[in-house]
């Protein structure tokens, strides 16, 4: 059985976890991509709790006038917990690279944007002096579903270590609207796709399976026995095996006594 999270307790975690980790690299203001979407919008919330409305930016980047819904319920949410927000079309610069690199393939197009929306995130952590706060579940990068230096970059995830199925209870305990909290999830990337039409599971069963194979550190025929169907739990498998790439820091050609990442692994405030 999945369990139920003690959301008002995962809450003080993580607002405390944000506060702390800016303020170890001397930063007050966070921002974030605002989709109009389910994760977004609890890492909004769980950001203007910890720093302060007016230290949080949401930066809304639709592709043109696609999914004007997901935008009007981006605005209205930064509206509502009172941080900045601002928009910006990324469709005229994706669409400048596709006009000299063309391609009718659905995940190219979808990575190309998912890259100049966080290109254009850390083009406003530059400018305005803060850090970007990742949106991504753990589901999401257990499976692989996201896009390197895309959607998946940031300097601090607080949502990584919660399943989506946490997420939408963490989303009831803040009051995120209903209108958010009870759409398909999607990334946006082309119209009609949904988050679970491309995983090919419903996010309810795909975090059953996880939960029992990653927490329950259950085999395979263990996670059959538990009930799951045998062609859902191979999916699984497949995808958490396939996406390890996703999950790791670059590797490094060892040719010194103190390579990064092998030996030299201090902290960042391993001087004070």
């Amino acid at each position: 059985m999945f369990p139920k999270i003690n959301a008002a307790f995962v809450e003080k975690i993580l607002v405390g976890f944000i506060r702390d980790e800016l303020g170890r690299c001397g930063c007050k203001q966070g921002l974030l991509g605002l989709s109009g979407g389910l994760d977004s919008a609890v890492c909004a919330a769980l950001a203007a709790r910890a720093l302060g409305p007016k230290n949080v930016l949401g930066l809304i980047m639709p592709y043109g006038k696609a999914f004007p819904a997901d935008v009007r319920d981006a605005e209205a949410l930064a509206r509502r917990l009172g941080i900045r927000h601002r928009t910006v079309d990324i469709a005229p610069q994706v669409d400048a690279y596709f006009a000299a690199h063309p391609t009718r393939d659905h995940v190219l197009r979808g990575n190309k944007m998912a890259r100049e929306r966080m290109s254009i995130l850390y083009d406003h952590s530059a400018r305005e002096g803060a850090l970007v706060l990742g949106t991504s579940n753990k589901t999401e990068l257990l499976i692989g579903y996201g896009t390197i230096h895309g959607d998946m970059a940031c300097a601090v995830n607080p949502m990584g270590d919660l399943y989506k199925t946490q997420v939408r209870e963490l989303a009831a305990h803040l009051r995120i609207p209903a209108a958010i909290r009870k759409k398909a999830p999607t990334a946006g990337l082309w119209p009609g796709q949904t988050d679970e039409g491309e995983i090919g599971l419903s996010y309810e069963e795909l975090d059953e399976i996880l939960f029992g194979l990653v927490e329950g550190r259950m085999s395979r025929s263990e996670a059959v026995a538990a009930g799951h169907a045998p062609a859902a739990v191979d999916r699984v498998l497949r995808k958490i095996k396939g996406s390890e790439f996703k999950r790791r820091m670059p590797p490094i050609a060892k040719l010194s006594p103190r390579s990064v990442g092998h030996d030299f692994l201090y902290p960042y405030d391993w001087g004070k």
